[in-house]
């Protein structure tokens, strides 16, 4: 029997698979041409479907406030380079949600072999043999990967998030610490729990009006920006 050829799909904390491949904006080194910035790098099943024509213009909406954030955006599917090109003009003519007129300008790869969608998992048991799942890669300025979402056929994405998810680990990053749940800009951040008996006690002691503790170990700090 022939041996069936598995890839590990990557996780959180490694570094993101190497490629180079052809997009709607001319060839790509990845993660090399990214050097000093974070990417969101996602993949979707193919060209001319419905919900991931919703996410495009979503994301081509968006690109600007992604960019204020030192973030690129790359899209992947395993469709052509024809393809996609015919379908980003169809997407400019299309008038959507509030969205009329989107020119999508972030790169989108062309993946006919599925070399890349392998090399980040994105091929699923059980989905199809031609399509790219909806995967969604948060990778940060040292090409680690730092957040992996996964989302069915049927549903969009929430933009919003991917947002949020990027804010809050550049804000993980920036300030050591850790963001609390449904955290947003300017709410207050979670400090590292104390390392020690001594700290633990210093910090039930000394909280004052900047920090503050539900208990030795869950300690709050309000947003210094």
């Amino acid at each position: 029997m022939d041996e069936i050829q598995t890839t590990r799909m990557p996780l959180i904390g490694d570094v993101a698979p190497s490629f180079k491949a052809v997009t709607t904006q001319g060839e790509i080194n990845f993660p090399e041409d990214y050097k000093g910035k974070w990417v969101i790098l996602f993949s979707h099943p193919a060209d001319f479907t419905p919900v991931c024509t919703t996410e495009f213009m979503t994301f081509a909406s968006m690109a600007d406030e992604f960019k204020a954030l030192n973030t690129e955006l790359v899209g992947l599917s395993v469709d052509s380079l024809y393809a996609h090109i015919a379908w980003l003009r169809k997407i400019q003519e299309l008038e959507w949600n509030g969205l009329k007129n989107v020119e999508v300008k972030f790169p989108l790869i062309e993946d006919i072999r599925m070399e890349v969608a392998n090399k980040y998992g994105m091929m699923q048991p059980g989905q199809s043999n031609t399509q790219a799942v909806r995967a969604v890669f948060v990778i940060d300025p040292n090409a680690k990967i730092r957040t992996i979402l996964y989302y069915p056929l049927s549903t969009g994405r929430n933009f919003d998030e991917i947002k949020r998810i990027v804010i809050a680990l550049q804000k993980a990053d920036s300030d050591k610490v850790a963001t609390p749940a449904d955290w947003r800009p300017g709410d207050d951040v979670i400090v590292p729990t104390a390392g020690s008996c001594g700290t633990a006690k210093e910090r039930m002691e000394n909280q004052d009006e900047t920090q503050y503790c539900l208990d030795w170990f869950m300690c709050f700090r309000k947003d210094k920006n």
